[in-house]
């Protein structure tokens, strides 16, 4: 018998969910699902898309997984960390199941610039990397965000990028310089190295 998901779907969405069953402080009040998909989907979805690199197959493992949370809500204890850990598993089953599909990483990268003895162990490491290093980039400041898109993204000389921001050139070269240990720390506290 063949099931019809979004009918499926609709069903499991239109039922009502009971209430996390947590020790309630005085003043504290009881999580809904409603809570916790407010509080978390821009997360998930943004964890999701790092490591698959596409956004139509982050929202669908995202949807997917709160069905799942509203199915299992009475058994599951720390909904945020549960779901975490879901989207992380269907992420994986997901490029595992379509590795000879090619993706879009970036702009600049072709097909033939991929390794193709890359193992799919070593691409989701690199792939959750490249998200962890894109969320660093968004702690940036706007000019610091600006100095290493021109550099990195754009491949822009140092008299280009001076030109374009009107910082010295030998200012340029500094703050690139202090961006980049800071970029290098944060990624280290994330758990991502030289060898990621």
């Amino acid at each position: 018998m063949i099931v019809d998901r979004h009918a499926y779907r609709t069903e499991l969405m239109l039922k009502p969910t009971s209430r996390v069953n947590q020790p309630v402080e005085e003043g504290a009040h009881l999580l809904t699902l409603r809570d916790v998909f407010e509080s978390q989907e821009s997360t998930l979805l943004r964890y999701a898309f790092s490591l698959t690199g596409r956004r139509a197959v982050a929202e669908e493992i995202v949807q997917d997984v709160f069905l799942l949370l509203h199915t299992r809500w009475d058994q599951v204890d720390d909904p945020p960390a549960w779901l975490v850990r879901c989207v992380r598993n269907k992420a994986f089953d997901y490029i595992r199941n379509h590795k000879r599909e090619p993706l879009s990483i970036s702009a600049n990268t072709s097909p033939a610039n991929i390794d193709e003895q890359e193992s799919p162990e070593d691409m989701l490491l690199r792939m959750e990397a490249m998200g962890r290093l894109r969320d660093a980039l968004l702690e940036l400041s706007d000019t610091d965000r600006q100095l290493v898109t021109l550099k990195y993204f754009e491949d822009l000389r140092y008299s280009d990028i001076s030109a374009q921001t009107g910082l010295s050139i030998s200012n340029v070269g500094y703050r690139l310089h202090h961006i980049l240990k800071q970029l290098a720390e944060k990624l280290r506290n994330r758990g991502i190295d030289e060898q990621s």
